[in-house]
């Protein structure tokens, strides 16, 4: 079988006529096979597989099938059958109306009907092509419009007109991103508070809102197939213009991300959110000074992936290294087994004893009556460290750290 509107004839109506012209030959039926998948492409239909295989073994030595079409309309399980019947093990395939031996003729027959029908498959998929692309420069988009837009169909004529539900919240949403320099997050709020849902009833999602603001369907044109490179012009009425569309596209513009490394953040990725979970990132903020210079800052927030509303306050990085430092003396002073110090952490910290007891010497006060701690050893790498040391420092403590009103805590 193929799809509905192709088929000439329901699966079970063929079974029951080739159950009538069994009884009628006095054919036995060992088993029925069913399947509806198109029979163009060689090896795509399990059951096909499972039936050939069955031939192989001996299950049964004959096929009764409707056409020889629904057999194949490929030129490989057109072989395949026809390498069973030179085999011996297909000595037989019947049809309501043909017979197929293997003998010559016969065979030279079924090939010709495979190829036939092959044949009219491929010109099919040309025609539909041709069709598509005959509706495309006719102005109609093929396929299901973009939400905002539904396809009409009335007095045997096709087209597609706005979406009265959707069609002005689409226009208004592209008015927003433009004009007041909404940001998807911010449609995506909007759209809760109007109760703006998709066809289906569900909630925009923020991957939706950024497809539709970059669809140029919107002011009139659409590229069909997409990433084809072929643009044509819509009939469809128009619901923003060029200039505002080019206007969201402007303000969509996101600045290219420095490469990992170029910037400071140390403490990225170490901690999460406690409210919601998300990761903690790091962002650079510069401030104008009175004498106007600019001095940089760093402060660590929730990425806000599944939360926009996410309430987490931002915490500077000489807040959030003050903080890590209390953490880890009262886990040291509390619970000192948490603190998991690898072989490679232990070559470090000799390393800082070592160059701590030379500065003690010096002093004149004696190594051994001061105890070199953790939390020693960490105040001197978060301040004097590199990223990697003072990240390897922190890991240590092999519990996952959260940040709650700028306080870290575990859970």
């Amino acid at each position: 079988t193929e799809s509905d509107e192709r088929q000439t004839m329901s699966i079970g109506s063929q079974i029951k006529e080739m159950k009538a012209l069994a009884t009628r030959d006095h054919l036995y039926i060992k088993d029925i096979k069913e399947e509806s998948h198109s029979a163009k492409i060689s090896g795509q239909r399990p059951i096909f597989n499972q039936l050939i295989g069955d031939l192989k073994q001996g299950v049964f030595n004959g096929i009764l099938t409707w056409a020889p079409d629904r057999l194949s309309r490929n030129a490989g399980d057109l072989g395949i059958l026809v390498d069973l019947m030179d085999q011996g093990k297909l000595i037989h395939i019947k049809t309501f109306s043909q017979s197929f031996s293997n003998n010559p003729n016969e065979k030279f027959l079924l090939m010709i009907l495979g190829s036939q029908a092959k044949l009219e498959n491929d010109n099919r998929g040309i025609n539909v092509k041709r069709g598509i692309r005959a509706k495309c420069e006719m102005g109609w988009r093929p396929g299901m419009p973009p939400m905002g837009y539904y396809n009409r169909s009335f007095a045997g004529i096709r087209d597609i007109v706005v979406d009265p539900d959707r069609g002005d919240t689409i226009k208004e949403m592209f008015i927003k991103v433009a004009e007041d320099k909404y940001s998807g997050r911010k449609i995506i709020r909007w759209f809760k508070e109007i109760g703006f849902t998709t066809r289906v009833g569900r909630d925009p999602t923020l991957s939706q809102v950024y497809l539709m603001l970059k669809n140029p369907f919107y002011y009139g044109e659409f590229e069909y197939p997409t990433k084809s490179g072929h643009w044509y012009k819509g009939k469809h009425p128009p619901l923003v213009t060029k200039e505002i569309f080019n206007r969201v596209q402007k303000q969509l513009i996101v600045p290219k991300k420095s490469k990992w490394g170029e910037k400071n953040f140390h403490y990225k990725n170490i901690f999460k959110c406690a409210t919601c979970g998300m990761n903690i990132l790091g962002e650079e903020k510069n401030r104008k000074l009175k004498n106007g210079g600019r001095r940089k800052h760093i402060y660590y927030h929730c990425a806000k992936q599944v939360f926009d509303i996410c309430r987490e306050p931002y915490i500077s990085e000489e807040d959030l290294v003050r903080k890590i430092i209390k953490y880890i003396e009262l886990i040291e002073k509390s619970n000192p087994k948490v603190i998991q110090i690898s072989e490679k952490l232990k070559i470090k910290i000799n390393n800082y004893r070592s160059i701590r007891d030379k500065v003690l010497i010096y002093q004149n006060i004696n190594p051994d009556d001061i105890e070199i701690t953790f939390t020693e050893y960490i105040r001197h790498i978060l301040y004097n460290g590199n990223a990697l040391d003072k990240r390897e420092a922190i890991k240590s403590l092999n519990i996952q750290l959260y940040i709650h009103e700028r306080e870290i805590i575990t859970k």
